[in-house]
This record gives structure tokens, sequence and C-alpha cells, in this order.
């Protein structure tokens, strides 16, 4: 089991960030070698499952997620959406906070726990470091896409 988590502020409403990084189909534009696929109709909330591909052939694996907590931000309240996994490779959950931030800016949260199935925990400390890596990333590409 991996846990990680990050924080990120971005020149955006609350509402605005959390709509950037809760379109799930945009995730598989700014991670690399994912597809998404929606699993139930839009829109987003309690029970919407989707599944992210990640890889290239017979090396691809399936994030299969449900949406578990929806309560976007509003009132000068955080937002918050936890995503249960629970695919046959990965399981675990992350959960997503957006919120007011310093200067009128959206203030970011993720946390997630991680769990590979055939994957030893003396492989963690790279899991954790690559997950930091490319959550990351993917964050910051999505609150910079309109």
């Amino acid at each position: 089991m991996v846990t990680f988590q990050f924080e990120r502020t971005a020149p955006l409403s609350p509402a605005e960030a959390w709509r950037r990084l809760t379109d799930w189909p945009r995730h598989g534009a700014v991670v690399p070698l994912t597809r998404v696929t929606m699993l139930t109709p839009g829109p987003t909330r309690v029970g919407t499952e989707f599944v992210a591909r990640s890889g290239i052939g017979p090396l691809a694996f399936d994030d299969r997620m449900e949406v578990t907590v929806w309560s976007p931000p509003g009132d000068g309240e955080p937002g918050r959406c936890r995503l249960e996994k629970r695919g046959r490779t990965v399981h675990g959950w992350a959960e997503i906070t957006v919120g007011p931030g310093p200067g009128g800016r959206a203030h970011v949260r993720w946390e997630e726990d991680l769990r590979l199935r055939l994957v030893p925990s003396a492989a963690n400390p790279l899991v954790r470091s690559t997950s930091l890596a490319v959550f990351g990333r993917a964050a910051n590409r999505l609150l910079r896409m309109p």
C-alpha cells in the first residue's frame, strides 16, 4: 500500500478548478498512455463509474473507479470528491478537495491510497515517487487547460 498527497494553488475560482479536475475524460488527455472510458452517463454524481486504462498492449492495466462522495464547492465551502478504486489490478481510493485559497485562488488537495496487485512492497518507494510525479503533473496540466 502506498499513500501520498500533494497540494496546489491555482489562479482559478474553486468552482473552475473543481470542473477541470473532475472532468474524468480530460485525465486521459494529460496522463501519458492513458484513456478514460465513462461507464455511466453524466453528469458526475455518487455512483458514477469510469475506467482509466494505462499502458501499452499486454503491459496495460485498468483502474476502475466509482465516485462515492460528490460534494462540489459552494458558498465558501470546499468541494470533496472521493473515488474508490475497484479494479483487478488497482485498489484503494483517491480524494480531491478544492476550496478557497489565498488571494482568491483555488486551493487543491489530492490524497491517494494506492494498492497495486502483484507489486511487492519493496517497490513502494518507487510507486510513491512515480505516483506523485504522474498525478502531480496531471493536476498541474488539468488546472492549466481551459
